[in-house]
């Protein structure tokens, strides 16, 4: 038996993540940038779908997530959201469109809520963003923090290792929590801390807190769909587990393919007109 509820049709809201929290049950989370996709993973009972910057990496190619436009963010979206029924939709804004001007972030996630017709927004970052979050929350826009390893800052870090190991940082990060939440955050992102430091913070607060790479004291998970399928196969760090190995499944069907065309075989007689 499936542990998602199936049965359960109603579109998943802000509130009802809320209220999944309260009562202790884990929220399941995965990115998706196409229709497709987006379609097998809201059917499958996903209750978040993120349309995440990794897209950046994952579709387009790049090494980081900071070269994805608003606009490329915006087509993924509007893909995705056609596809789903049931999950909440959460678009990351990209490098560059919230950082160091409010006014400019409000417009951007102006943008996305309109043209995608998605839920809500995700950004990263703590009190360095606090003017641009509060602007967009004014306009009655949902925002998802992001905190921990924010890849968007990877060159201010110039690693991809565990943050907030050290006290000084960790405390910010408790901090910048808080902050998150008291300005009106619904939900919050922790991605690759430490787990002790991660289940203090679900704990603390009273939005859901979902982690990746954060441990399992969190209030749910989240991975990249490339990842986690076996699609793409050259990212394997701890917190990873593979629940399938499309790669490899795909490389043999297309081999196949390949050989019956080479060898004559497809089409045969039964396939075609």
């Amino acid at each position: 038996m499936s542990v998602a509820k199936l049965d359960d049709n109603r579109k998943v809201t802000t509130h009802r993540l809320f209220e999944m929290k309260q009562r202790g049950e884990k929220i399941s989370m995965l990115t998706a940038y196409d229709y497709s996709m987006a379609k097998l993973i809201d059917q499958a009972g996903m209750d978040v779908i993120l349309v995440g910057d990794s897209a950046s990496n994952v579709m387009a190619g790049n090494v980081t997530t900071l070269p994805i436009t608003l606009d490329q963010m915006i087509y993924h979206g509007k893909s995705v959201v056609k596809a789903v029924k049931r999950a909440l939709v959460v678009v990351d804004l990209p490098f560059g469109t919230y950082q160091g001007n409010s006014k400019e972030a409000l417009a951007s996630a102006i943008r996305v809520m309109k043209e995608t017709h998605a839920d809500c927004i995700k950004l990263e970052g703590g009190a360095e963003v606090r003017e641009s979050i509060e602007r967009i929350l004014c306009a009655g826009i949902p925002v998802m923090g992001h905190l921990g390893l924010t890849p968007q800052s990877i060159n201010k870090f110039g690693t991809y290792t565990v943050r907030a190991r050290e006290e000084a940082e960790a405390k910010k990060l408790v901090e910048d929590a808080r902050l998150l939440q008291e300005i009106g955050c619904f939900s919050l992102v922790l991605e690759k801390i430490p787990a002790t430091l991660a289940a203090r913070v679900a704990s603390e607060l009273a939005i859901p807190v979902i982690g990746i790479g954060a441990g399992g004291g969190v209030d749910g998970q989240v991975l990249v769909m490339h990842d986690m399928l076996g699609i793409n196969q050259g990212f394997s760090p701890r917190f990873l587990r593979r629940y399938a190995n499309l790669g490899e499944e795909i490389t043999r069907g297309v081999q196949a393919y390949i050989e019956d065309v080479k060898s004559g075989d497809f089409p045969n007689e039964k396939e075609q007109y």
